[in-house]
């Protein structure tokens, strides 16, 4: 405290004020003069105890962010006491149990980012492993022409699974990112599953399976077509793809003054108790997967309808089929 230049200063005013004040009090009496050395010498006093307490308390922040650079993060310098220095203090504390937050959350992004490298690196070797065997196996002189053509087929299909793979990781990347920019516009939900059901009427086609479509022409949410049929082409495509031959995939859309709902519903086999609660997990593959199964549609289609303040659930019972249902707010009643 002695040392501060700005200390010296002051105390040097205040002792200057000090002796014009006793110069001043010398022309009345000499009463005047021990009242003004007696008042100004306690005003020092008290200007140097309260300063030298301030200090202190500066002292203490200062080894307290020392404690936090050092990684020490326990540390509580909030108080309730009223002045400038206590507002510092707990706008100082505010600021580090932010950035400690923040580096917490970095720990698990990055956690998170190393499990999904360690998943998608699964998930291409697996087509990448077969792709190779086979052609290894088309290299061969004397392989039946009905063969090479069915090798040829199988990789193919591993290429575009692959192709679909990818493509998806890179959107939900986008998302998880935060870089997509999601539209805010009137969307026609009867249009928007028409939009989607087209993608997936030649698989429906080849299981002979039937579709029926219910609704009001007038329904509509505020959103995203483009990214929404994304989602709802990755709930159909699971319904199709877990229904059997001649099964049945219903769609049913409504509004209310909540909320627009949109009900997916198919008469497969069914989800297990087991595999309910992560059903919308990335890379989770269920008991019933199919081999050629990635585990993201559904997390892709949660992941879309969630960023868009939406919420999907799923009921389903083992041989009795799944429900997916869709709930995307209205505009207004989010923001009144």
């Amino acid at each position: 405290m002695l040392h501060s230049r700005e200390f010296k200063i002051y105390m040097s005013i205040m002792i200057i004020v000090s002796l014009a004040a006793v110069l001043i009090a010398a022309f009345f009496s000499m009463e005047s003069i021990v009242i003004v050395i007696i008042t100004s010498l306690l005003l020092i006093g008290i200007s140097v105890f309260f300063t030298k307490a301030r200090y202190q308390d500066i002292k203490k922040l200062s080894a307290y962010l020392r404690e936090i650079s050092s990684g020490n993060k326990t540390l509580d310098l909030r108080d309730n006491r009223e002045g400038e220095l206590s507002i510092l203090k707990n706008e100082i504390y505010k600021v580090t149990m932010l950035l400690s937050e923040q580096g917490e959350q970095l720990k698990e992004d990055k956690v998170k980012l190393n499990d999904a490298i360690s998943d998608i690196s699964h998930q291409i070797k697996t087509p990448l492993t077969s792709m190779m065997i086979l052609v290894d196996l088309l290299k061969e002189d004397h392989l039946p022409p009905d063969k090479r053509k069915e090798f040829t087929r199988k990789i193919s299909t591993q290429l575009n699974r692959m192709e679909w793979l990818v493509a998806t990781l890179l959107k939900l990347s986008k998302i998880d990112a935060g870089t997509v920019q999601f539209k805010k516009e009137r969307v026609n939900v009867e249009q928007l599953i028409a939009k989607a059901v087209d993608t997936m009427l030649i698989p429906m086609d080849i299981k002979d399976q039937k579709l029926s479509i219910r609704g009001e022409k007038d329904v509509s949410y505020m959103g995203d077509i483009n990214w929404t049929t994304e989602a709802i082409i990755n709930i159909l495509k699971n319904c199709v793809e877990h229904t059997p031959d001649k099964g049945e995939i219903s769609i049913h859309f409504s509004e209310n003054p909540l909320y627009t709902e949109i009900i997916i519903e198919d008469t497969g086999e069914g989800v297990s108790k087991e595999d309910l609660p992560y059903i919308f997990k990335r890379f989770y593959k269920g008991k019933n997967a199919s081999e050629e199964s990635a585990g993201i549609g559904l997390a892709f289609a949660h992941q879309i309808i969630t960023s868009q303040e939406g919420d999907i659930q799923v009921t389903s019972r083992k041989g009795t089929g799944t429900k997916f249902t869709t709930h995307i707010p209205h505009v207004n009643f989010l923001y009144f």
